[in-house]
């Protein structure tokens, strides 16, 4: 994974509750065995019309959403099954972060197992951001290691996160990595404790 240390990124918002994982990547195309490509099947019954052409009612496929890195969307963002590809979809898609007043549990900690930042802000400052996404190039930047979303208008709101997760994402490591730091530690419990015969 990428070290995530501060993004600043175009916003794109879709205005909508309970998105789910269903929706986020539909299960037709859950069986690559990759991690990437998932990218152009990000919600894909809502981009395109009949599986083809570009649905113009649909807020990524605006004009002035083009290579938006983060999402803004409404409660309850990733409910429905835990398929890890979601994140995976939004990833490959581009997106780097995404903000929201709530996340399914599960949905959020596959984010944070790769790499994807999912914010929880207040329903306010959400409705806040949505307004804002609509206008052309509307940035945010988010530090994590400040754990703060701002723009350049005057809006800034701390958010939370476990500190263990966000050492991982500041490292830019998932939990096998972490390991590895302990792997003197391993070997030498190994060769104290596991002679060779």
């Amino acid at each position: 994974m990428k070290p995530f240390t501060i993004h600043k990124g175009k916003v794109a918002g879709i205005d909508r509750a309970n998105i789910d994982t269903d929706q986020i990547i539909p299960k037709q195309f859950l069986k690559r065995i990759e991690r990437t490509g998932f990218g152009k099947f990000l919600f894909y019954d809502w981009r395109y019309i009949d599986g083809e052409k570009p649905n113009p009612a649909f807020e990524l496929n605006w004009p002035e959403n083009e290579g938006a890195t983060i999402l803004v969307a409404n409660e309850n963002f990733g409910c429905g099954s835990s398929r890890e590809h979601a994140p995976w979809a939004l990833q490959d898609y581009g997106f780097q972060a995404i903000i929201a007043p709530s996340f399914a549990d599960i949905f959020y900690n596959n984010c944070l197992k790769n790499g994807l930042l999912p914010i929880q802000l207040a329903k306010e400052d959400v409705e806040y951001l949505l307004r804002e996404s609509k206008k052309a190039d509307y940035e945010l930047t988010i530090s994590l290691e400040k754990q703060q979303v701002y723009d350049d208008h005057g809006f800034a709101r701390a958010f939370a996160i476990d500190p263990y997760r966000k050492q991982l994402l500041l490292k830019g490591w998932d939990e096998i990595d972490l390991t590895f730091v302990y792997e003197p530690y391993i070997a030498e419990y190994e060769r104290k404790h596991c002679p060779m015969p």
